[in-house]
């Protein structure tokens, strides 16, 4: 089960993650134009929600701490990438809405209601990009059947990064350039800076 606690750490720990690795996405960055900046955008729209799930109590819930961080992010998106973001976790807040804590199940339906919105977004979604990537680690989470909330994650993780890896074979520009994708590499960080506050 994760708490309200958890997640609100977790997402803070996603946020840390990208700006970390900032600089490293925006050098990935040529789709849909290199202007270098996938990595600032996307570090900068969920580093829009930190402070205000660092304010949040110990006690929120994770349809508190899910709320607080979609409309946070969503203020603070910049760029495609940044709105891509704040719309994969408007979808985490739909799903937790009124929900004391969340199980595997609940991580399901969140990452499904965000890809779900994702993809409405965009006027023409292009595979091989972070829509594809988010899609995939949805998809096999669903498909997995897995119980444990953390187990599940650590799939979600390695799904989205298999997804990742893949890009280049459905993007000619990303094979053309010998990188991944920009917004997907990003994607993988916050996934993987959740990661290590659910274990």
């Amino acid at each position: 089960m994760i708490s309200g606690k958890i997640l609100r750490d977790a997402i803070i720990s996603g946020a840390n993650n990208i700006n970390n690795q900032r600089s490293r996405v925006d050098e990935l960055n040529v789709f849909p134009v290199p202007d270098g900046d996938t990595g600032t955008n996307m570090g900068m729209t969920v580093g829009a929600a930190v402070r205000e799930l660092q304010a949040m109590d110990d006690s929120c819930t994770v349809g508190e701490a899910a709320k607080t961080a979609a409309s946070a992010m969503l203020r603070g998106a910049r760029g495609n990438s940044g709105v891509i973001t704040s719309l994969l976790f408007r979808g985490f807040s739909k799903a937790l809405q009124g929900k004391k804590t969340a199980d595997a199940k609940d991580l399901v339906q969140a990452l499904e209601k965000g890809v779900e919105g994702a993809y409405k977004a965009v006027m023409k979604p292009t595979e091989g990009t972070m829509l594809t990537v988010a899609r995939v680690a949805s998809e096999e989470a669903a498909a997995s059947g897995i119980a444990d909330a953390v187990e599940l994650w650590q799939l979600v993780c390695t799904a989205a990064q298999r997804a990742l890896d893949n890009t280049p074979e459905q993007l000619p520009v990303l094979k053309k350039a010998g990188v991944v994708d920009a917004g997907g590499q990003g994607l993988v960080y916050i996934f993987e800076g959740m990661l290590s506050v659910f274990k």
